[in-house]
């Protein structure tokens, strides 16, 4: 057992590392197209044409065919899927430089890095196995989602808002260990090309990265006046 354990650790750290670079890669270049998107005016633009709900739902494309396809397509295509992905939450995110003072959305994201490095680090260091939090945190996802649409629509409570938003917010805490500890066991699946498995778990962990921080800003952000 230890010696397997001794074995795999080379592999295992090499994934990390292409899964964190990436994941890195995909952070930034969200963050450089959010910031262009929104000091260039391009924002405003998006805004006044009402084309968010057009993106929203490319985004969504993105996601899916990434998702459906990801064992059939070609590490290229997969790379490119993700980087589309990246580009186009850029651009919705640039809302939050509207919405947000730029030290307060600077700050939370430092923390929400902080976070999500410790929970990396739990989800790494665990020897349990955590498949069966999945039922649960995909249980706990469409509740919190279904409930922030019921309150977006019917209610628009922000004492509702505020309680959602820390539930969705501990939901993704349980996510984020719950999808570094699969990453260790995704390594030794037979039927996943390991050339491009990183690409997959990198789009992962930017997702749970993505909702940890806009729970944090939503709740801590300090907003323009």
């Amino acid at each position: 057992m230890e010696e397997n354990e001794v074995q795999n650790t080379p592999i295992e750290n090499k994934l990390f590392g292409k899964t964190f670079f990436w994941m890195f890669l995909g952070l930034l270049a969200s963050a450089i197209i959010a910031w262009y998107t929104y000091s260039s005016g391009l924002f405003f633009n998006i805004v006044l044409n009402d084309y968010f709900t057009g993106l929203l739902i490319a985004e969504l494309v993105a996601v899916l065919l990434f998702s459906l396809l990801f064992r059939k397509l070609p590490p290229v295509i997969v790379g490119i899927l993700y980087f589309i992905y990246a580009g186009l939450n850029g651009v919705t995110l640039s809302v939050i430089f509207a919405v947000f003072e730029l030290n307060s959305i600077i700050t939370l994201f430092i923390a929400s890095a902080l976070i999500f490095g410790i929970l990396s680090l739990i989800g790494y260091k665990t020897d349990k196995d955590l498949s069966s939090w999945h039922t649960y945190l995909n249980v706990f996802l469409i509740v919190g989602l279904v409930l922030s649409l019921i309150n977006l629509f019917f209610f628009d409570s922000s004492v509702l808002d505020l309680i959602l938003d820390w539930f969705i917010l501990a939901v993704f805490f349980g996510v984020t260990v719950y999808d570094i500890n699969k990453i260790k066991a995704l390594q030794l699946e037979p039927n996943i090309d390991q050339e491009k498995i990183y690409i997959y778990c990198a789009m992962q962990l930017y997702l749970d990265f993505i909702n940890i921080f806009l729970r944090i800003l939503s709740i801590f952000g300090k907003r323009r006046n």
